[in-house]
């Protein structure tokens, strides 16, 4: 079992910064590869970056690549992303999410652990 918290979401003018933060609980952090989702209001969640256990992998949807980097600290259980030249459409809920497998992915179905999300709105 692991419980996922996100931080660092809120409110930053197009073209800024932000940092996402989700701490994870259990023993077994460094098994879990680890996805970063989004909502936008009236859309469905999307994927929008993954990495695997040990962190050699990375995945990025087209949307963030160049912009969004992910990375985990399997010492201190917490997974980050990154996000610069920051757009009005990256506004959504982003979500951290977990999966029991050493391969990333980018499909929602293969995670079985979620956080409640944090918001972050890019202002134009």
């Amino acid at each position: 079992q692991v419980q996922l918290v996100e931080s660092g979401g809120g409110l930053v003018q197009a073209g800024g910064s932000l940092a996402l933060s989700c701490a994870a609980s259990g023993r077994t952090f460094s098994s879990y590869s680890m996805g970063w989702f989004r909502q936008a209001p009236g859309k469905e969640r999307e994927f929008v970056a993954a990495i695997n256990w040990s962190g050699g992998n990375t995945n990025y949807a087209d949307s963030v690549k160049g912009r969004f980097t992910i990375s985990r600290d399997n010492a201190k259980n917490t997974v980050s992303l990154q996000m610069n030249s920051l757009k009005p459409e990256d506004t959504a809920i982003y979500y951290c999410a977990a999966r029991n497998s050493v391969w990333v992915a980018t499909t929602e179905n293969f995670y079985a652990y979620w956080g409640q999300g944090t918001q972050v709105t890019v202002s134009s």
